[in-house]
């Protein structure tokens, strides 16, 4: 199902992200996650995409497992490193084969034993140009989905931290829209005004497609770090940090703040008609559905609405 189509099922869409596991033990454990998730109706899941050969074939396998034994649509992510143009083009093969119907396109992170990758090397130097490539593939009759496939790309609330020119960075997401892209998916923030000054950029910018909120709810003081990592410098609210100090290290009253902020953040982005919650999960299911139930998401899962 082409993206267009799940979006218009249900405002606001409700979706996961989920990482390849590197492992048996892992796999039986994300599948679990997933059943568990699975009764919620998500809209569609996200499953990252390393930058690594063997992760990139978990993800394969993993996205092709979703799509043949659950109901929920799966949006595959594809980067630019390290890819030739006919490597990208099997992918977008063996994806369409399987009738898998949309992509997440994305620049990626070079590998981690690489810190001078050079991106003039490849095929791929910006997330634009595997856009436009997976437009192009759109065109032939490669794809047995009349659209070919749905386009998703990355927005940064925050900024994106190789762009401190934030006039640039709006100019540079809208190149990836006028290059094919259907909606965006933005990186996870923790103050709603970032992503509603975000949006509203956007759509001066003339960006009108769907933009879909990216939300990670703190679990554990560790994994906080470790977010402000992988997300190029995650900004906390000093709200958010008063009140994570008021728990005292304790790990059962973190959990339970961080939840709690996840869901007061849902909340608001309701309020503010936002197009999709997109929950980053960390193959985990009982932080999201612990906010499902508290903004009674799980009835509203289970309704879908057209139009």
């Amino acid at each position: 199902m082409h993206i267009h189509d799940i979006l218009a099922q249900r405002k606001p869409s409700l979706s996961f992200e989920f990482f390849p596991p590197r492992s048996e033990a892992a796999c039986e454990d994300l599948y679990q996650t997933i059943r568990e998730l699975e009764p919620l109706s998500p809209s569609f899941v996200s499953i990252t995409y390393g930058a690594g050969g063997g992760t990139r074939e978990l993800t394969h396998d993993l996205v092709l497992r979703i799509k043949h034994t659950t109901s929920i649509p799966p949006v595959p992510h594809l980067t630019c490193v390290g890819h030739t143009q006919e490597e990208i083009r099997s992918i977008l093969e063996r994806y369409a084969a399987a009738g898998v119907g949309n992509i997440l396109a994305l620049r990626g992170d070079p590998p981690r034993d690489q810190p001078n990758y050079d991106w003039s090397q490849g095929d791929f130097t910006h997330a634009k140009d595997l856009v436009a490539f997976i437009a192009e593939f759109n065109q032939t009759d490669c794809h047995p989905q009349p659209q070919g496939f749905g386009i998703g790309v990355a927005g940064f609330p925050e900024g994106h931290p190789a762009t401190p020119n934030r006039m640039n960075e709006m100019d540079f997401l809208k190149a990836k829209i006028d290059a094919g892209a259907d909606y965006i998916c933005t990186q996870l923030f923790f103050d709603n005004h970032d992503f509603l000054d975000f949006r509203d950029r956007c759509r001066l910018a003339g960006i009108q497609v769907p933009i879909i909120a990216g939300i990670m709810p703190i679990t554990s003081e560790q994994g906080m770090r470790r977010m402000a990592e992988l997300a190029a410098g995650a900004r906390y609210p000093a709200k958010l940090l008063r009140t994570l100090s008021r728990a005292n290290g304790d790990p059962a009253s973190v959990e339970r703040v961080g939840i709690h902020y996840a869901a007061e953040q849902c909340a608001g982005l309701l309020d503010e008609g936002v197009d999709g919650l997109h929950f980053y999960t960390l193959n985990k299911s009982h932080a999201t559905r612990e906010i499902y139930a508290s903004l009674g998401l799980d009835t509203l899962a289970k309704t879908p609405t057209n139009g």
